[in-house]
């Protein structure tokens, strides 16, 4: 029987359908530390993350029987993945389960930050009717600039094929996936049309910092910046630098560079002038990287990782 430990909590049908196939054994760790991690992985054939952990040699040392790794998610900035190859783990990732929770909340961040949605509802709350100041800027009729053309950024631009609006998208990697509606763009062209900029990049050495006060300056219009990818994909220096400007309108932001991997730590940070201005400001708009977490996101993301697993282990 191959043990598969679950160093995360992720939704039980993973455990399950891995059972059921009568190949594995599903063995909870999401308690444990990582000493104690260390002293019982030699027998490990797979392993099922989050975030918990740094998968890199100095964890992995440990686990020499080990065949694969499984994410449940779709960013891997936490896998060696080199190392990895190396020694012949497979990774697995599910971005296929979460992208349209991604989709989803990435559109409604765009109409809260355009409409003065979260604006209006605090005001409201506290007493303040105030019409002119929660004056809204409809979508339709501008243009919106996608950056990172993969399972999210698709899941985005379809949900946007409602609106009445011209669809850039740039991604190094991908060319000939223009159509009808998105219209394949060149960096500098996106960054000099756009009214809106959405990120959905990994995080790498190539893209730590890509939205620097550069990537700003070359902007052709004050726009609206979505990032729903990674914290590190924007500098908040130059961002803050760029609102204070009028570069950015606004920006909606469900990661930052100033997480942490234990997500309750992230307050502590109280001499943090730049965080304190993403915190107070009314022109930021800040989720805790709940963009592809959803109910329905949560099973997809384990169905898919064990329709992977169960495909590409046993055949």
């Amino acid at each position: 029987m191959k043990k598969v430990f679950f160093l995360d909590t992720v939704h039980p049908i993973l455990s399950e359908r891995l059972t059921q196939s009568g190949e594995y054994e599903c063995i909870e760790a999401h308690d444990w530390t990582r000493e104690h991690c260390e002293s019982q992985l030699g027998d490990a054939h797979g392993l099922v993350i989050r975030s918990r952990f740094t998968m890199d040699e100095s964890f992995l040392k440990f686990t020499p029987a080990l065949q694969f790794i499984a994410r449940s998610g779709a960013g891997m900035e936490n896998i060696d993945e080199m190392y990895c190859s190396g020694r012949g783990i497979k990774l697995y990732n599910a971005p296929e389960g979460n992208r349209n929770a991604v989709g989803e909340h990435a559109l409604g961040m765009l109409l809260s930050m355009m409409n003065k949605i979260h604006t209006a509802n605090r005001d409201v709350k506290n007493g303040i009717w105030d019409r002119e100041g929660n004056r809204g800027t409809e979508l339709d009729g501008k243009t919106v600039g996608i950056i990172g053309y993969g399972n999210n950024g698709k899941a985005f631009a379809k949900k946007l094929r409602g609106f009445d609006i011209t669809l850039l998208a740039y991604d190094k990697y991908r060319t000939g996936f223009g159509d009808d509606f998105v219209i394949e763009a060149t960096l500098e062209a996106l960054l000099r049309k756009s009214d809106v900029i959405s990120f959905h990049i990994p995080q790498n050495e190539e893209t730590i910092y890509f939205a620097d006060q550069e990537f700003f300056d070359a902007l052709g219009k004050p726009i609206y910046l979505l990032n729903l990818s990674r914290g590190k994909i924007v500098e908040t220096k130059s961002l803050i630098d760029s609102i204070t400007k009028g570069t950015i309108i606004s920006a909606g932001l469900d990661v930052n560079e100033f997480e942490k991997k234990s997500f309750e730590q992230f307050f502590d940070q109280t001499d943090n002038e730049e965080l304190k201005f993403l915190l107070e400001s009314d022109r930021i708009l800040l989720t805790p990287h709940v963009g592809g977490w959803t109910s329905e996101s949560y099973y997809k993301l384990s169905s898919v990782l064990a329709d992977k697993i169960l495909d590409k282990e046993n055949n």
